[in-house]
Parts: structure tokens; sequence; C-alpha cells
């Protein structure tokens, strides 16, 4: 059997309740005036802002808050409290204005203390019994307790809003850093007949380019490289990067914009910030060239997607540049890799394979058979047959320096393919 609690404030007379409320209520306006004033004494950077009627908003909410509790105090102790939504407003500015919500808590704090002070007189004035006001002081820091929640609400509010606007805005900056340079936008309207607003600011960087930074807070590098990103998962946590990386999750391959990617330590960085990422990173390239670099990074992430380059880490492309220069013009190498490799034609596929593998090595030693056998792990006297047979197959193709560079291009493709050993 649960015993319920004793309320010391439900056993006051209402007549006392109500004269207890009767004499708060008439000293409501004085009271709010009186706790601005002493607030506006102890923390004078509070900013006093109007509400639609000329009133500081700060007068508003602690008149509307006193009001509240004494309707709270005269309904009994025990139902829910009713918070003024202005409180949300309070914490909704200090999240707008960068700021943390600890001195207006202890604004708050030092509401609620003289508020009490008066009302504890109050108390006195008419009685009200010692147990009973130490009830209504609990329920006056519970009071106190909901404003501060309403507050917070307010400022997550303020932050998220603040936090989608900037993403926006990054994404509008990213976007206009891969824009090609005819395509990017330039400032128009009046004046601008004399070219003044369509001239290159500093450094040959658009003016528009510069105002879309500066409005995020981006100071603008000399050299960036672009990242692009393939999700280990739909819902995967964003990469941990610096502040000064713009990252732009809404793609369905997230995208990076790193500045001054060659400076000391930030590879090692950006490496622990996408762990449990997939991607590729492009060259370090000139501001102006961002599209170039998020070009290889998206060719870079084809190439994995195709098993053709490592997957599961944070690949650097400018590491992997053979593969990126042979593999992703198909129809070229394929086509030269037709002609060149003709020869071969009439060999069967394995034996093929074996004198492809032959002539590769040769190209990229210029060894002789024993140098040559020790690489393909054969007899050198197998290596002298295989090289009498490519020097029939191609004859004098086999002098020519720029064939001998075709050759091996289409070979070292086949290669990276893993079409050779």
């Amino acid at each position: 059997m649960v015993t319920a609690v004793r309320s010391a404030w439900r056993e006051v007379p209402p007549y006392q309740v109500r004269q207890f409320a009767v004499l708060a209520l008439d000293e409501v306006p004085a009271l709010a005036e009186g706790i601005l004033r002493e607030i506006r004494h102890e923390y004078p950077q509070l900013p006093l802002v109007p509400d639609e009627f000329g009133e500081p908003q700060a007068l508003v909410g602690i008149r509307q808050s006193l009001e509240h509790f004494v309707a709270h105090m005269t309904s009994g102790l025990d139902g829910p409290h009713v918070h003024p939504r202005v409180f949300q407003e309070f914490g909704r500015g200090e999240g707008m204005q960068g700021r943390s919500l600890d001195a207006l808590q202890a604004i708050y704090r030092l509401g609620v203390r003289l508020a009490w002070r008066r009302l504890a007189e109050i108390g006195q004035q008419v009685a009200i019994p010692a147990p009973a006001m130490y009830e209504l002081a609990e329920s006056g820091f519970e009071y106190l307790d909901g404003l501060v929640a309403e507050s917070v609400r307010g400022y997550a509010e303020a932050a998220a809003r603040q936090a989608g606007e900037r993403l926006r805005l990054q994404r509008r900056l990213m976007e206009q850093l891969f824009a090609s340079p005819g395509k990017r936008p330039r400032r128009s309207g009046v004046g601008a007949a004399d070219g003044a607003d369509r001239a290159d600011g500093a450094g040959g960087v658009p003016p528009a380019l510069a105002e879309r930074a500066a409005r995020i807070g981006w100071p603008l590098p000399e050299r960036v490289a672009v990242a692009v990103l393939l999700r280990p998962a739909r819902e995967a946590v964003a990469p941990a990067v610096a502040p000064d990386v713009l990252l732009d999750m809404e793609c369905e391959r997230p995208r990076m914009v790193v500045p001054e990617p060659d400076a000391p330590g930030r590879r090692e960085l950006l490496s622990r910030a996408a762990a449990g990422w997939s991607g590729a990173i492009g060259p370090a390239v000139p501001l102006l060239d961002a599209a170039k670099s998020l070009r290889w990074a998206g060719a870079a992430v084809d190439l994995t997607e195709r098993g053709l380059l490592p997957a599961g880490e944070l690949l650097q492309c400018t590491e992997h540049t053979e593969a990126l220069v042979l593999l992703p013009p198909e129809e070229l190498i394929d086509d030269l890799t037709r002609r060149r490799l003709a020869p071969l034609d009439s060999c069967g596929p394995t034996h093929g394979r074996r004198l492809a593998e032959t002539l590769l090595a040769w190209l990229e030693t210029r060894g002789g058979a024993p140098e040559i056998a020790a690489r393909l792990g054969v007899h050198p006297q197998t290596v002298r047959y295989r090289l009498r047979q490519i020097r029939e197959l191609w004859g004098g193709e086999m002098d020519d320096p720029d064939r001998r560079f075709e050759l091996e291009l289409v070979l070292r493709a086949r290669r990276l393919r893993g079409e050779l050993s």
C-alpha cells in the first residue's frame, strides 16, 4: 500500500492562499521592474530587446513568469508548471548570437532569488506556515528548472537552424568552387557596366566566391585538394574533419575540400578523421582549380568501386598515378591494345599471356635473359626462347621507340587490370 505524501501547502486554508495570491499579483509589476533593475546592475551587458509593443522582452518575461507561478501556487503545487514561451526566445537569442547559456542561467537564478525574497515577506505577512513556504520554495526551484529547459530548447533550435544555414552556404560555396571558370557566378547590377564589380578580387578570386567564403568564416587558401568518399553504410556518421575542411554529406558520394593539404600533419589528421570510410583525395591544386582535383578523386573512386584500386581507406591520387592515367580512358587503351597486341592473336591464351609478361619485363628492364628470368621466376633459356618468338611476331616494331612505348603502355594497363602478373 502506497502512502500519499503529505502536502503542507494543501493544508494552508484557502482564504490565506487567496490573500497571498492577491498581494503577490499586486506586487508583480513593481517586483518585475525591481528584478530587472537588479539584473541590469549585475549584468550590464544584458541586451534589452523590445517586443512588438516596444516593451523590453526581459521585463515581459519576468512579469509573465511571476504571474504564472502565482497561478500555479493558487491551483496547487502538484500540477504541471506552465512556462512563458518568451523564455524560448531568450535561449534562441543566445544561440543566434553565438553565446553560451551560462550567463542566462545565472540571470535566472538571480531573478528567482530576488522574487523569492519578496514572496517570503508576503508569506510572513499573511501568516503562511513555514513548512508550506518551504514546499513553495521547492516548487520555485522546479519552476526555475523549467525556465532553463525552455531556454535550452530555444537555444538548440537556433543552433540547429544556424548549422543548417551554414551547411547550405557551405554547399553553395563548394558548388561554385567546382564550377568551371566560365560558369562561376559574377556580381552584376547597377554599376556593373564599368566592370568594377565583375573584376576578380585579390589573387584572382571572384568577389562572389570570396563573399560566400567570408559568410561562413572560411579563409581562402592558396591550394586545396578535393576528396570523394564512399559511404560505408547509409547512416554512417560523418567524418570528424577539422573546422576548416568543407564537407558536403548531401551527395551520394560525399565530398570534402581540404585547404592547404600539404601542411605538416594534415594528411595524418585527415586519415584519422576519415577512418572507416573509403574514397580518394585528389592532387593539391590552386584554389580556383578545385574542379580538377575533384575530377581525379572521382576517377579514383570509380576504379575503387570496380575493384581496380584498394578499398577501405582514403587513397591519395598522387600515389596511384599510373592507374589513373592508364585505366580511365578504356576505349582508347582497348583500341590501342587490339592494334599493338594483334600479333598475339595467333597464340593460345596461356602462351600469349606468357609472351606478353615476358615482353613487358623486357620493356621495363631492357635487361638480359638472366635478369628477366629472375623477375619472372623461369629459366633463362625459356626467356631466350620467348624473346626470339617476340622478335618474330613484332619484327622491326621492336626497334621503333614509339612502338615500344605504346606496347609498354597497353601491357601496363593489362597488368593493372589483373590480366598479367
